[in-house]
């Protein structure tokens, strides 16, 4: 928990930084106001609930999205739970996923109309991207964020969600440009 508070800290300093320094830029304030409102326009199409106790989610395209953060920065829509009693991810295993992911502010500022996907879900000849669950000490962990890796503490390894993922929570590399995304992720257990 430590280390994704160190993680979170760091990228919002090195976003600040990076505004700072251009003065015709928008403020990082802007920036982080876009980002919600693309984010609250796009889940106003959808239910929005809170993790149920039980972890009994519902599941499927009409499902709602689950609130994962208490400040709102991951929200889930279970699309396949998994097993969730027998295939949960152990902290360090290697989680292997393929995704599509679409840019919320660009479906926001361009009517409401989705603008070509990027990810590995559709292309085979990529390798699909990995991480270790909840240890942000190895890089490819703490590439990806905390936020990919959320639906994991509720759901087995092989399940399917819809995941909106501010950018404080996304990418490392990509903190900085205040991007919200909403990721379509399918997840595979290492087979070691």
């Amino acid at each position: 928990m430590k280390t994704k508070k160190i993680l979170f800290l760091l990228g919002i300093i090195v976003a600040a930084m990076g505004f700072v320094s251009c003065e015709n830029s928008r403020s990082y304030a802007e920036l982080l106001n876009d980002e919600r409102q693309s984010c609250n326009a796009f889940l106003c199409n959808f239910r929005i609930a809170e993790v149920p106790v039980d972890s009994n989610f519902e599941v499927g395209k009409d499902a709602p999205f689950y609130k994962l953060d208490p400040d709102g920065n991951v929200y889930m829509q279970v699309l396949k739970a998994g097993d969730t009693k027998n295939n949960k991810a152990r902290t360090s295993q290697t989680i292997y996923f393929r995704y599509t992911r679409y840019n919320l502010n660009e479906w926001y500022n361009n009517d409401k109309s989705w603008s070509p996907a990027d990810g590995n879900a559709d292309d085979m000849s990529m390798a699909a991207a990995s991480f270790q669950f909840n240890d942000f000490t190895r890089q490819n962990s703490a590439e990806w964020g905390v936020g990919i890796q959320m639906p994991l503490n509720y759901l087995g390894i092989d399940c399917e969600v819809n995941i909106v993922i501010k950018s404080q929570y996304g990418r490392s590399d990509e903190i900085s440009y205040v991007i919200p995304f909403m990721y379509q992720v399918r997840y595979f257990p290492s087979k070691v």
